[in-house]
């Protein structure tokens, strides 16, 4: 029986073709991950797909989570949008094995074959040939699972729900993964595809599967995946969000990359658990760093996944130390401890806690929802949809940047008091407006110490 190969189309553009350097940049982005540790095994994984260069060390912060499991995951369905054909459905090749600099990844025939009875499937090695989406991904998963049998399906026009039901055919169990391939915006200013890949990600977290094209060039398969999320009970982890300025880009023309995991999701935890939880964990880091005795804590697996967190300090009713997290960026155990230290003796506002002073202090902890950029044209706009007691705001106008949690509002209950102040807060004067200036909102959740 002959085995048809198909060869690599852009090893040496999008990452190096040379197996020795190859294996060296793979071994350097995946021993430096973005976010925390996960406290379950990833049933899917959303990642981005441009030269390495670029989005390499996005994509290396969800790859570097299957190394555990490499013994476990023996197939991989692998799907990424048509950039090279126009065609309707979505498309397996015409081959039986995948080549890289690295060996060759076998193809799973059986699935694939399940998959020609699907009136949405087709075969097409056009759509393959060039197709880097799928292609740049498959380093990455030699680099970490070893052996494994590929599934992959070039996607062209279809709906989230035709998606969804070619996911549900080969979703299988704990053998099998699933792994979407997307960039997010593409070629605006740095600023600008911050806002819009924020209000992305906020959709996907929320398995809001309405993304459009100009957010994700994968936005076919991700609505299909989050769709399939909703039906399996799955949530998304946001890993790691950046753009191209950040890694080796322009910053007036940037692409928006992102990583993210799918998990099974956990027992319900009622709130009141969660909080009092989150706030012993802040005490307990700040008695540690005053050489208090502290009781040893058990931790739950969901403290290792990422979140961001505000510590807010007070003491007989006043303001002592408030230090936090816009975005997440470590795992949420690390982000309360690591703010309740900086609250407590790095605040520049105030003088270091003393010891003497530990017991008296209150604990406040908010966990912070992901930001969602606030499309305003003017001032006017602004405080005609700032939401009371509701919005934490954060003001950004170039280097300028300062954030209210929603709980400024109790002492700046009039929007425009609170614009005012939070742009003083800046550094800018309180009537400064320019067409440049971005403002994002979030929401919290909080939970605050008995007392006082």
């Amino acid at each position: 029986m002959t085995t048809t190969i198909r060869p690599p189309a852009v090893a040496g553009t999008f990452y190096p073709a040379r197996p020795a350097v190859l294996n060296q940049a793979l071994t350097e982005m995946l021993a430096r991950p973005e976010g925390g540790t996960l406290a379950h095994a990833p049933k899917a994984l959303i990642v981005p797909h441009a030269g390495y260069v670029y989005s390499g060390p996005i994509a290396a912060s969800a790859y570097a989570r299957l190394y555990s499991l490499r013994d476990r995951i023996r197939r991989v369905v692998l799907l990424g949008p048509a950039h090279y054909v126009v065609m309707r459905g979505l498309a397996l090749p015409d081959a039986d094995r995948f080549a890289t600099p690295l060996g060759d990844v076998p193809l799973d025939i059986e699935g694939m074959q399940q998959l020609d009875g699907s009136p949405l499937v087709s075969r097409s090695g056009a759509a393959h040939e060039q197709e880097h989406s799928l292609e740049v991904q498959l380093p990455f998963l030699q680099q970490v699972l070893g052996d494994f049998a590929l599934l992959p399906l070039v996607v062209g026009e279809a709906s989230a729900v035709e998606v969804a039901d070619v996911l549900e055919l080969v979703w299988g169990g704990d053998e099998t993964l699933i792994v979407i391939s997307s960039d997010l915006s593409h070629y605006l200013s740095d600023v600008r595809a911050r806002a819009v890949d924020r209000e992305t990600v906020a959709q996907i977290l929320a398995l809001n599967a309405h993304i459009g094209h100009r957010q994700a060039c994968g936005a076919t398969p991700i609505n299909g995946l989050l769709l399939a999320a909703q039906r399996h009970g799955l949530r998304a982890v946001a890993l790691d969000v950046r753009n191209s300025s950040q890694t080796a880009g322009d910053p007036e023309r940037v692409v928006g990359y992102a990583a993210f995991a799918f998990l099974t999701t956990d027992a319900q935890l009622q709130p009141e658990d969660k909080g009092a939880i989150l706030l012993n964990v802040a005490r307990s880091a700040i008695g540690a760093a005053l050489g208090r005795e502290m009781p040893t804590l058990t931790e739950p697996s969901w403290l290792s996944e990422p979140g961001a967190t505000f510590v807010t300090l007070t003491r007989k009713g006043k303001l002592c130390g408030c230090i936090g997290s816009i975005q997440a960026r470590r795992s949420l155990g690390e982000d309360v401890r690591e703010n309740a230290v900086a609250a407590a003796f790095q605040d520049s506002r105030f003088r270091p806690l003393k010891p003497r002073e530990f017991d008296d202090v209150r604990i406040e902890v908010s966990l912070l929802s992901p930001l969602a950029p606030m499309d305003v044209g003017d001032e006017v706009e602004a405080l005609a949809v700032m939401r009371p007691n509701v919005d934490g705001i954060v003001f950004e106008y170039g280097r300028y940047r300062s954030v209210f949690l929603p709980q400024v509002w109790e002492q700046l209950p009039k929007p425009a008091v609170f614009l005012a102040h939070l742009k003083e807060k800046a550094g800018l004067p309180g009537n400064f407006w320019a067409p440049g200036v971005q403002l994002s909102r979030f929401t919290v959740s909080k939970w605050q110490e008995p007392g006082e």
